[in-house]
């Protein structure tokens, strides 16, 4: 028996109320849809958005930049005022925030970084004030302590995806296919809730947002 409550209705009814007023967002939001390529859906776009306005970060951290339309979002909501690192295994689509960024007149602010997000971040030594992961799923646990070494005091971790079509959540048995990577998105949201150093709670929008403060 599925024993998952189905809440889309209300994610449809939070996305119809938020409006895509920027014509450049609109035109990627299509050019994505088009493509079948996954980007912020609305309601966790305007949760971002939201957190940027609170926190007010001057240095951020994207991993998983896909077309720029998450990374554009917050720099708009920073008004440019912050600098975003933002990484991408794939080359063409790297290429393509490239392009949007320029579009945007955010290249001063935004660097895409192309390549694997383990190897990237290995690199990484200086602090962020905010890190939205939004990457390959299965990977979560070994980004973590990546994550945990970077980000600031104060600071505040954004992981997208965490639900998983609620199969993280689901009692019983996971179909194979899908088993792997629910087990790691546990496994990873078990760590964030255990870690002293970290406040986190779920916001159970688009496919669920885990939010992690860093006390100390």
């Amino acid at each position: 028996m599925d024993n998952r409550v189905d809440y889309s209705y209300i994610n449809a009814f939070i996305s119809g109320l938020i409006k895509l007023n920027d014509p450049l967002l609109t035109e990627m939001k299509e050019y994505a849809e088009s493509r079948h390529i996954p980007i912020v859906v609305p309601e966790t776009a305007r949760f971002i958005e939201m957190i940027c306005a609170i926190a007010k970060p001057r240095r951020v951290l994207e991993i998983g930049t896909a077309i720029g339309f998450s990374s554009i979002i917050i720099a708009k909501a920073l008004d440019s005022e912050c600098i975003i690192d933002t990484v991408e295994v794939d080359a063409d689509m790297a290429s393509t925030a490239a392009f949007y960024i320029r579009k945007a007149g955010l290249d001063k602010v935004i660097r895409i970084i192309n390549g694997e997000a383990l190897d990237v971040l290995q690199c990484l030594d200086k602090p962020y004030d905010l890190i939205f992961l939004d990457a390959a799923k299965g990977q979560y646990p070994q980004f973590l302590p990546h994550c945990l070494r970077l980000i600031n005091v104060n600071g505040i971790l954004l992981s997208d995806n965490v639900l998983y079509g609620g199969l993280v959540a689901k009692h019983g048995t996971v179909e194979h296919k899908h088993r792997t990577i629910a087990n790691r998105l546990r496994e990873y949201l078990e760590e964030l809730f255990s870690a002293d150093n970290l406040i986190t709670t779920v916001v159970p929008i688009g496919d669920g947002i885990a939010v992690s403060y860093r006390k100390v």
